[in-house]
């Protein structure tokens, strides 16, 4: 994954599905196109549902990577 620094963190630790994705996607119509969106998970149904997400909505998928005891997710808005 490319190294890129995201405009807004958005944390959802401790959340279970659906709050991360309804929480993201009120982030997300907030923001501009071409800005990145970093997602803070703990819930194993992030990493499916994120990317659905973003496809759905046309956004860019940016991926993921494993932080300790979390996940990072990355999305950059359409």
């Amino acid at each position: 994954m490319a190294d890129f620094t995201p405009n807004e963190t958005l944390d959802c630790r401790g959340l279970s599905c659906p709050m991360p994705i309804l929480k993201t996607k009120k982030t997300i119509s907030a923001m501009k196109s071409g800005q990145i969106l970093e997602i803070l998970g703990t819930d194993p149904g992030t990493k499916n549902d994120l990317p659905a997400f973003a496809k759905r909505g046309g956004h860019e998928y940016l991926g993921e990577k494993q932080d300790e005891g979390f996940s990072r997710f990355y999305i950059k808005v359409k």
